[in-house]
């Protein structure tokens, strides 16, 4: 403790009621301090720091002058809500943000009241509050009684078509809420830095239904060297898509730009339009990402997201591998093929660095797009690109193409459109936890007719199969694997592509067959290898390929093989579904076959190492073993973990 910076103000602060009789210089004081217990904090845990530093002062006043919990505030994806968990009663759990056990790097309605919305995806505050709001008109929580709803979405965000369908909605519902447009990333920002402080100084003043009056006489009343910036700025807010002749027409009062880092202003505006307002309000507030920390505001990302770093230089503990992360991977091949064909091209949503095609870009800019957080319209632009004659490769997470699914099915594979979807973080992701695991697109994907679905179990793999995707020119595929670092196989220097649907023997044994798809085939060894020391020598199958299955494989192991087991990283639903169903059809099952399929619990798994979240969902080299052993009906407790 004796390392940590001084705080006695916040030290004060249990819950945001002690923070109501603070005067301004106080409030600038505990923002100042905020902001220091969060740097250090993140310091110890890694985890996101930019987006927290950037809301610093907006969350002091959003805390000061609205009545939360009863006031719902619904932080947008939930990047930034370390200083609101510091403030709502959770300071004194904040250094095991993103550990086991440990408080969510996201808002949780489990965690806290001061958490009405959970969130890990963007651009769904509006609608959320939306709902709050009308809850409210419909007295859907008497006690305690429904307050207001204050959505806190970022510009990013707001690239998002469903941020514009709450905003349409609740602009047309006419009732009492708020959205705060947290814009850290605005060219506009700098010219109007002077006109937000005059009129904002004017919001403080004069009667909320005299704002708009104000603001459209503050050009005259600015001084003369001033009025043609100000003109000049005007315009351009008036020609931005998150200027506020959009929002008002979508039924918004639009306030703003304001300085959210003067928290007198911020205080002052908020107290008015809290006090004053009828209908709906958008505040529009700049914000800089990595605020008040010289390492995050130099940083290319700002400090979006780092591991455990020293406090004072900002450099990063991170531990040296020799082996490349699987998204490099891609980036690398996938720029490969662009440089020997001129019709590939890569698609991302605000995710060019998080999905590898960042490598591209920087080669070749003109045929990689980032279309902001819109997954459903990156879907569909890909299949226009497919069905113009382009070779479209959609790099997405694997629980961000979850919002792109109408899509996928619709407009790519009803159509059998070659679009090649690049599924990044499949399966369990670590420190994440729930909202950013990929265990679902095995099964969303599996039950559409014409995919070609394939999983690597190492880097190299990987290789073959973007190779082999690129080839594919009839039909969609799809590529998923984990995130981090590979398990530091020699990687082939020119990709070959693979036969589709063909798997391959690993290791030949008998009695029992191990059939995995994806990473998990290093457990699957692992396990074989404990096994052998009980004189048990299983075989043990890559099967490459979720679908179309080896169904020559996957029978010829079911006919050789005691019992079979298929291993996936994915939820019911997917590869071991898929073999069931096709073991059942041709009748393995009446020859005594005893068949298990390893594959995600039917539970939502909460954020922890990448180990021990393998360990929550029984998928170790251990598991592998003890499955093993229950199926042939070997009792040996010893094999199982404590």
């Amino acid at each position: 403790m004796s390392d940590r910076p001084a705080t006695p103000l916040l030290d004060r602060i249990k819950s945001p009621a002690d923070m109501k009789a603070l005067s301004l210089p106080e409030l600038r004081q505990l923002a100042d301090e905020l902001r220091t217990e969060t740097i250090s904090a993140v310091s110890e845990t890694g985890g996101h720091l930019g987006a927290g530093l950037g809301v610093v002062e907006l969350t002091v006043a959003l805390h000061h002058i609205f009545d939360t919990p009863r006031d719902r505030v619904i932080w947008d994806v939930g990047h930034q809500v370390y200083p609101h968990k510091i403030l709502t009663g959770r300071r004194d759990r904040i250094r095991t943000l993103r550990q086991r056990g440990g408080l969510s790097g996201f808002t949780k309605r489990t965690e806290s009241p001061y958490d009405p919305f959970g969130a890990g995806h963007s651009s769904t505050s509006i609608s959320a509050a939306t709902g709050f709001t009308m809850a409210r008109e419909l007295g859907g929580t008497p006690d305690p009684a429904l307050g207001d709803a204050v959505a806190v979405i970022g510009d990013g965000s707001m690239t998002a078509g469903m941020a514009f369908e709450a905003l349409n909605n609740a602009g047309h519902l006419k009732k009492r809420m708020f959205v705060i447009l947290n814009d850290n990333d605005m060219s506009i920002a700098p010219p109007v830095g002077a006109l937000s402080t005059y009129l904002s100084r004017l919001y403080e003043a004069e009667p909320f239904q005299e704002l708009k009056a104000a603001a459209k006489g503050a050009v005259k009343l600015l001084p003369e060297p001033f009025q043609e910036g100000a003109r000049r700025a005007k315009e351009m807010l008036k020609g931005m898509t998150v200027g506020g002749t959009i929002f008002e027409e979508l039924g918004f009062s639009y306030i703003g730009p304001i300085d959210g880092h003067d928290i007198e202003h911020l205080v002052g505006v908020l107290r008015t339009v809290h006090d004053r307002a009828t209908g709906p309000v958008l505040l529009h507030v700049i914000t800089q990402k990595g605020k008040g920390y010289a390492p995050a505001e130099t940083a290319a990302d700002k400090g979006h997201a780092t591991g455990k770093f020293d406090m004072v230089t900002g450099k990063q503990h991170k531990k040296a591998s020799n082996a490349p992360s699987y998204t490099s991977v891609f980036g690398k091949v996938l720029t490969q093929l662009a440089e020997a064909d001129d019709k590939v091209c890569a698609i991302t949503a605000a995710m060019p660095d998080g999905t590898g095609v960042g490598m591209m870009a920087d080669r070749y800019p003109t045929r990689t797009f980032d279309v902001g957080i819109a997954e459903q319209h990156a879907v569909t632009f890909c299949a226009g690109l497919a069905a113009g004659g382009m070779k479209p490769f959609c790099a997405l997470y694997s629980t961000f193409l979850q919002r792109g699914y109408d899509q996928v099915v619709h407009d790519v594979a009803i159509q059998r459109l070659p679009v090649r979807f690049m599924i990044d973080r499949a399966g369990l992701v670590g420190q994440d936890g729930a909202t950013h695991a990929g265990s679902f697109d095995l099964a969303y994907l599996g039950n559409l007719p014409g995919f070609v679905i394939m999983s690597p179990s190492d880097e190299a793999e990987l290789m073959h199969m973007v190779a082999t995707a690129h080839a594919i020119d009839d039909r969609p595929s799809a590529v998923r694997y984990p995130r981090g670092e590979g398990v530091g196989v020699d990687m082939p220097e020119v990709p070959k592509v693979l036969e589709i649907g063909k798997g391959r023997i690993v290791e030949e044994g008998k009695r029992v067959a191990l059939l995995s798809l994806g990473t998990r085939l290093d457990h699957a060894r692992g396990a074989a290898e404990k096994l052998a020391q009980r004189g048990i020598t299983p075989t043990v199958a890559d099967a490459r390929f979720m679908k179309p299955l080896d169904e020559e494989l996957i029978l010829g192991l079911a006919r050789d093989h005691e019992v079979l087991i298929t291993i996936e990283e994915g939820a019911v639903g997917g590869f071991g579904s898929h073999v069931a169903q096709l073991l059942a059809e041709h009748g393995a099952f009446d020859h005594g076959l005893r068949y298990r399929s390893m594959v995600l619990p039917d539970t939502f798994i909460d954020h922890g190492s990448p180990d021990q979240m393998y360990e929550d969902a029984h998928l170790t080299a251990a598991d592998i073993e003890a499955k093993v052993l229950e199926a042939l009906g070997i009792a040996d407790i010893g094999a199982k973990r404590a």
